[in-house]
Order: C-alpha cells, then sequence, then structure tokens
C-alpha cells in the first residue's frame, strides 16, 4: 500500500489526524468526525512496512523496547506529522498528526487579542492548556513566530516531538527533540539554562522536576512557555500545585504566585458556518487579586475573578463558548455538551 497516497489523499481532505490500522481502511480526522479514505483495508504486512518507512532507526529501537513510540516525520512535498505507533492485536498500529508547514499568524487562529499581548512579556511563566488536539502546539509556535519577528533573543524548544520547524528571522532558535537530542525533558531544561537564552519552549509539564525547573527558569528571569492537559484555568494552578509533596506546596504557591503571568485553556468546535475548527478561550491574567488567591490556596474563587475582570482580557470558558454560539459560529448542542457549567450557559443560550 501507497504511503503517499494515503498522504496525499488525507491531505486533500484537510485532515487533522490518520489512522492506519490492521483490518480497517485508512481513516483520517475530519472537523472531529472519523471518515475512511477510499482504500483497501490495511494488512499487518503493510502497516508494518509503512512503520518502517517513517521510522528513525532510534524509533524502531524505542518502539522494539516499549511496543510504543512516538517520532515525527516528513513527506516532501505534503507536510510533517507526529507520529505514534503502537502494539494492537499482535499488530502496529500508526496515528499520525499533521503539522502545517507553516506557522499561521496569531490574527489568523480566531483567538482573542490579549494573547497577542502575551508575546511582548519579559519573564514569567505562561500556559497554553486543554484536551489532546484543542490546538495548543499551534498557539505556541504562533507565538514564538510572533517574537521571532520582533525582538533579537535566543529562543530554545524541547519538544516530543518537533512539530513546527521554525526559521529563525530576528530571533536565534534551536529546537530539541525528546529521544533524539535530549533524554528527558528535565534534563533538557536544567542545561538550556546554561546555554543564555532568553525565551524556553517546554513541550507539556508532564512530572515534577520538569515544572519544578520551569518555573525555576521563570524566576530567573526567562519567559517559559509551556502546556498541560488541563481544561481551565483553576484547574491548571491546582494540578501543578498538587505535583507537589504536601510539604512543600506552601512554598510552590508563592513560586508561582510570583512567576505566572496567565493561562491560556483551549476548547475546540466544529464550525457550522463553513468548514473549519474555532476554539473557545479561557484566558487567566496574573493581577495582584489572582497572586494573592494562588498564594493563599483559594484557587475555587479564580473563575470569579476572571469573570468581574474581562474588561483587561480576562475570559471564562462559557462566555467565550457563548459568543461563538450568538455569532453563528458553533451549534447550541456542541456550546452545552462542552461549557464548564451547563445548565447555566443554557439557561443563558435560551435568554
Amino acid at each position: 500500500m501507497d504511503l503517499q497516497a494515503i498522504l496525499k489523499a488525507a491531505m486533500e481532505r484537510d485532515s487533522s489526524d490518520i489512522h492506519l490500522i490492521p483490518g480497517h481502511p485508512p481513516m483520517v480526522r475530519v472537523c472531529q468526525v472519523m471518515t475512511p479514505l477510499d482504500f483497501p483495508s490495511i494488512t499487518p504486512e503493510s502497516s508494518q512496512a509503512m512503520f518502517n518507512e517513517m521510522a528513525s532507526e532510534g524509533a524502531v529501537k524505542i518502539f522494539q523496547d516499549q511496543q510504543d513510540a512516538d517520532f515525527s516525520f516528513e513527506c516532501p512535498g505534503l507536510a510533517r506529522y507526529r507520529v505514534n505507533a503502537h502494539c494492537q492485536r499482535g499488530t502496529i498500529g500508526l496515528a499520525l498528526r499533521v503539522i502545517k508547514t507553516k506557522v499561521p499568524p496569531l490574527s489568523d487562529l480566531n483567538l482573542p487579542e490579549v494573547i497577542a499581548r502575551l508575546t511582548y512579556l519579559p519573564r514569567g511563566l505562561v500556559l497554553v492548556t486543554g484536551d489532546t488536539g484543542s490546538g495548543k502546539t499551534t498557539t505556541l509556535a504562533a507565538m514564538i513566530q510572533a517574537m521571532n519577528q520582533r525582538y533579537r533573543k535566543h529562543i530554545i524548544t524541547l519538544e516530543d516531538p518537533t512539530e513546527y520547524v521554525l526559521v529563525s528571522d530576528k530571533c536565534v532558535i534551536e529546537q530539541r527533540e525528546l529521544g533524539q537530542d535530549m533524554p528527558t525533558f528535565a534534563s533538557a531544561l536544567k542545561h538550556a539554562l546554561r546555554q543564555d537564552p532568553d525565551i524556553i519552549l517546554v513541550g507539556e509539564m508532564r512530572d515534577l522536576e520538569t515544572t519544578a525547573l520551569a518555573i525555576t527558569a521563570a524566576e530567573t528571569g526567562h519567559l517559559v512557555l509551556s502546556t498541560l492537559h488541563t481544561i481551565n484555568a483553576s484547574q491548571t494552578v491546582e494540578r501543578i500545585i498538587d505535583m507537589y509533596p504536601a510539604s512543600q506546596q506552601n512554598q510552590i504557591r508563592s513560586m508561582l504566585a510570583d512567576t505566572l503571568q496567565a493561562v491560556i485553556s483551549q476548547t475546540l468546535f466544529s464550525r457550522i458556518d463553513r468548514m473549519g475548527m474555532v476554539p473557545a478561550i479561557e484566558t487567566l491574567l496574573a493581577t495582584p487579586a489572582v497572586r494573592n488567591l494562588i498564594r493563599e490556596n483559594r484557587t475555587f474563587e479564580i473563575p470569579n475573578v476572571i469573570e468581574t475582570n474581562r474588561a483587561i482580557g480576562m475570559c471564562s470558558l462559557d462566555t467565550s463558548i457563548a459568543e461563538l454560539y450568538f455569532n453563528g459560529l458553533i451549534s447550541k448542542e456542541d456550546a452545552i455538551a462542552q461549557a464548564a457549567y451547563p445548565d447555566k450557559l443554557e439557561r443563558q443560550l435560551v435568554a
């Protein structure tokens, strides 16, 4: 089976994901809906051949050791892909996320204007959160690109795997991939602090050591951008604090209160006005009031602060969803299904 033909057909459908699973035809995700492509069912032999075609020698070794591997792959003339190879029913399954070759400008992403303002920050911690596939990587890449076009600084990105290829403009950009250029996020981040960076992108704060180093980097005058798989701002703050032992949580509350600049939480919706996706965005800015709430362990009050500070750019998830609905971009059913407070939003949409 011709891998390039499958990838080309998926690109023509404007797919976000491609699934190559033995016993099924190639499947693609278009606007969150899984659809088969017009190809024969994949055999175990063809999935093995496609894995061999895409995977580097290092990825093959990891797969042999762990029966699971993440790596990036580029098909010349089409796109780059983030690939996960895994075992299922004794065969190799492949999941590919399409990575656009060109970083879109922030103005094309339907994001609130406040996110562009965050690219002017000199230091601190900015977190972009959301479910898998919610557009976190694209938002961060667009933010990095905006700074790349404006400043003369040193940017280091630590990713798993490298997705968008960032080309140095006014900034000097170094991109490192887990497994290829670094053994762990924590190790790379520790050494990155000695490499004279101004801006550091950490693909994900997935463990305590990485999180602690990211906060330390922000404390020492760097601008640190990272992601978490959380769905709103208050949950993000709680997740970070809960990573630490109870005996250290008061200290980390103080450190986080001092370093956090913003939390951007994204949820993607299928558009009803045309093909495509549009994000609902919850935005938390670290005002003095928010910093006090974090220090005093009153994160449950963060949603109220967001609601009362819309004038400076804060916005709750449900407010953002309601705006999308009233602008005719998403359906009422989708709006209510993904709301933080469905009953309250339903009454608001009826009104």
